[in-house]
């Protein structure tokens, strides 16, 4: 299963000047990051409010361009109700991330419908 859902990607590209594309994909690439780092710095800390508001902030940009693993994982670190520890999902996270921004940066050098 693909990191990044075509389906969501592809409707971007189709939708969006290729420019634009690159920017919005180069935009959430730096988002993930710096909220991937926020995320693991709270959960360090042991602060789980802004651990919680780190992950809903990356599960709003990864459903933005169809990364949804790391918008599931993302939505069961931000859920209160949830038991899984942080730790474990931060590291779930990590790894969504990093398949996530694979795929991304190599759309944003390949877009779809690109010669």
């Amino acid at each position: 299963m693909s990191a990044i859902d075509p389906d969501v990607a592809g409707q971007l590209a189709a939708d969006l000047p290729r420019d634009d594309f690159v920017r919005i994909l180069r935009t959430f690439e730096d988002d993930l990051g710096r909220l991937a780092v926020e995320l693991d710095r709270c959960v360090a800390a042991g602060n789980l409010d802004g651990y919680r508001r780190a992950a809903h902030s990356l599960a709003g940009a990864a459903a933005a361009v169809g990364a949804r693993r790391l918008e599931a994982v993302a939505r069961i670190a931000m859920d209160h109700r949830r038991t899984e520890d942080p730790r474990s999902l931060a590291a779930q996270v990590r790894q969504e991330a990093s398949s996530a921004l694979a795929e991304l940066s190599a759309l944003a050098e390949h877009p779809p419908g690109s010669a």
